[in-house]
């Protein structure tokens, strides 16, 4: 299928794109959107996209007037309680004409049959996630990469977890209602964390590799804002998690040549899986080591810093936003 063939439903799809700037994938996505003609002419049944951003001051603000088109500039506002992500799905949901919604994120690239396949997705297997592969752009993100790899990729692919920047799914999926799953995004900080709570999902084999990092402070603040996420909606996960990188790192400490050769090998076999190419499996030795000391201090952080916003989260629908 290519993206100007119709899937077999001709169900039209709004696509949601937080960001505060126009990037490459705002183009890719918009090109992709479908007319009238793929729905039988049919009035109102278009594909559109959403581009969300927090207020009129954003740099994206400017693009109104000059969009490509189905295309729609979209302001959330300020949140209050919840996080700028989380608030700006809200507000888009709010907004979308459609009832087949699909988000996505600026950071990676969207192929020009992205739309379509995910849209042939869902009328083959309904709510449907890709998968994402964290690439990083500092030491530190390069060194999380085997830690990602298994315990973001492996775990979407494998455990019905959806992945906010690739996902499709229809309104009538929720469970207990979209005004219910709206008031949720409102008072948490997980878009991705929070649309799996309500939703069950079945990813696709399908890797998209999203930028991580660029300095090693904001490595380490999505770090602790992963981590935190995955122990406020899945706290049996976190802490078997705990427990095995403290075991893993104590195998590699006091028996090095079987822990260093196990973990490894782990890593390469988990690389394969997907596809990646990439010599980051090398790395996940040392990346055990420092995982006990980085889960220690992730667990007592009390505050985080995501988009220009510090947040500090003390339970899943307790959150306050407070300015760096």
């Amino acid at each position: 299928m290519t993206a100007s063939e119709p899937s077999a439903s001709a169900t039209p799809v709004s696509v949601l794109l937080p960001t505060v700037r126009w990037t490459d994938a705002c183009d890719e996505v918009a090109g992709q959107l479908r007319g009238p003609e793929a729905f039988g002419g049919g009035a109102g049944e278009t594909d559109e996209l959403l581009v969300i951003c927090d207020s009129a001051d954003d740099p994206v603000a400017d693009r109104r007037g000059d969009l490509p088109a189905r295309t729609r500039i979209v302001i959330a506002g300020e949140p209050e309680g919840c996080s700028g992500k989380a608030n700006a799905v809200a507000t888009g949901m709010e907004a979308a004409a459609n009832d087949r919604i699909a988000w996505t994120d600026d950071d990676f690239h969207h192929p020009p049959d992205w739309l379509a396949t995910l849209d042939a997705d869902y009328d083959r297997q309904g709510p449907t996630t890709e998968v994402p592969v964290f690439v990083g752009l500092d030491p530190l993100a390069r060194l999380f990469e085997p830690a990602y790899v298994i315990g973001g990729t492996l775990a979407v692919a494998a455990a019905g977890v959806a992945w906010g920047g690739a996902v499709i799914f229809e309104r009538d999926d929720l469970r207990g209602g979209e005004a219910a799953f709206r008031r949720d995004l409102r008072r948490t900080v997980s878009d991705d964390g929070t649309l799996s709570d309500h939703v069950d999902v079945a990813s696709v084999d399908r890797t998209r590799h999203v930028r991580a990092g660029g300095s090693l402070r904001g490595s380490l603040e999505r770090f602790v804002r992963f981590l935190t996420i995955t122990r406020y909606h899945d706290p049996a996960a976190t802490a078997f998690n705990v427990c095995l990188g403290v075991a893993m790192a104590a195998l590699c400490l006091f028996a090095p040549v079987a822990g260093v050769t196990l973990v490894t090998a782990l890593a390469g076999a988990a690389y394969a899986q997907f596809g990646i190419r990439r010599a980051t499996f090398l790395l996940a030795a040392p990346g055990v080591l420092i995982a006990p000391p980085l889960l220690a201090y992730a667990l007592a952080r009390r505050t985080f810093v995501w988009g220009g916003r510090r947040y500090r989260w003390r339970s899943l629908f307790d959150v306050e936003v407070e300015p760096v």
